[in-house]
């Protein structure tokens, strides 16, 4: 297939980006860099620095690509930015999403996968874990902005014909996950218990994610290339996982002396998530496979090389 991945330069779609080159696709990037890294970009794949919101730059590339499928990686990813600047969140992750879909419709593209967010979607949860029939309820921006994308979906496909596969993702951690700034706890307690620093848990730590390796992220958006029709799936483990015991993991692994010290509570911060992969398992055969030790490992034996940050 000819895939365009946006957002291919970052940590969950240059991992997509390799297993799609492994497997003889054609695939071409557009990433402007504001989060993704040079280093991440496969050598095989034809690369555009391209902001989202630039829709000439857009509609160039998808003319001159005439791509079969998109994976829509790219966005503004940060929670907390969306609450602060919730226009600059708008900008990126729904003007720039209906940018991208106008240009599927004229360049005839078939298929579109879309990286959602299970968390941010259904907001306090009513059950444990929820299904994809959970009531969407999300209290950020950036929550509210793929939800939206997951509709404008429904939209394109009830009047262009364009088939989807909404994903949405648990909290993913693993090699290339970038630990500055307030996402991705894994990586940010990796890199300083690494360097002998402290890390810091927001209030008691008793806060609960559903954690998922990115190898099997991967696998998701594989199988996702033929899945015929348009299909919202949850992507998690159904195990949670409290802060806490994640810190005492990498502790653990990293052969750290740091002691478990906290701080203050974020104001607003979800208290638990976790979700369950039965429909993909069902529909498609899709199930995590990387436990959390393996892949805690992983990612802590990544940010000891130069390449993930480390010495």
């Amino acid at each position: 297939m000819n895939i365009l991945v946006t957002g291919g330069a970052g940590f969950i779609a240059s991992h997509i980006v390799d297993e799609y080159i492994s497997r003889g696709h054609k695939v071409t990037i557009l990433d402007n860099l504001s989060t993704g890294r040079r280093i991440n970009i496969n050598p095989a794949v034809a690369f555009h620095e391209v902001d989202l919101r630039d829709a000439e730059a857009v509609k160039e590339i998808f003319q001159a690509g005439r791509f079969d499928v998109v994976n829509h990686h790219a966005a503004q990813m940060d929670v907390r930015r969306s609450v602060e600047d919730p226009v600059y969140d708008a900008s990126v992750n729904i003007i720039g999403v209906l940018t991208m879909l106008e240009c599927c419709v004229a360049t005839g593209v078939k298929r579109v996968i879309f990286a959602s967010s299970g968390g941010a979607i259904y907001g306090e949860q009513d059950y444990f874990p929820a299904d994809e029939l959970h009531p969407t309820r999300p209290i950020s921006p950036y929550g509210v902005a793929k939800l939206t994308t997951e509709q404008y979906l429904f939209y394109y496909k009830a009047v262009y014909g364009i088939d989807s596969v909404s994903l949405r993702y648990a909290n993913i951690y693993g090699p290339r996950q970038n630990p500055e700034g307030e996402a991705g706890v894994v990586a940010i307690f990796t890199t300083k218990l690494l360097g002998r620093q402290q890390p810091v848990i927001n209030g008691d730590g008793k806060q609960t994610r559903d954690y998922v390796y990115v190898g099997d992220v991967v696998q998701a958006n594989v199988l996702a290339l033929n899945c015929e029709g348009s299909h919202v799936f949850n992507i998690g483990t159904g195990i949670e996982t409290n802060v806490n015991q994640l810190f005492h993991h990498l502790k653990q692994l990293t052969d750290s002396s740091a002691d478990e010290r906290h701080g203050p509570a974020k104001k607003g911060e979800q208290l638990r998530s976790v979700l369950t992969s039965a429909r993909i398992e069902q529909q498609l055969g899709w199930k995590p496979t990387v436990s959390m030790e393996e892949g805690l490992r992983k990612t802590v034996e990544y940010f000891k090389t130069k390449e993930g940050y480390g010495a």
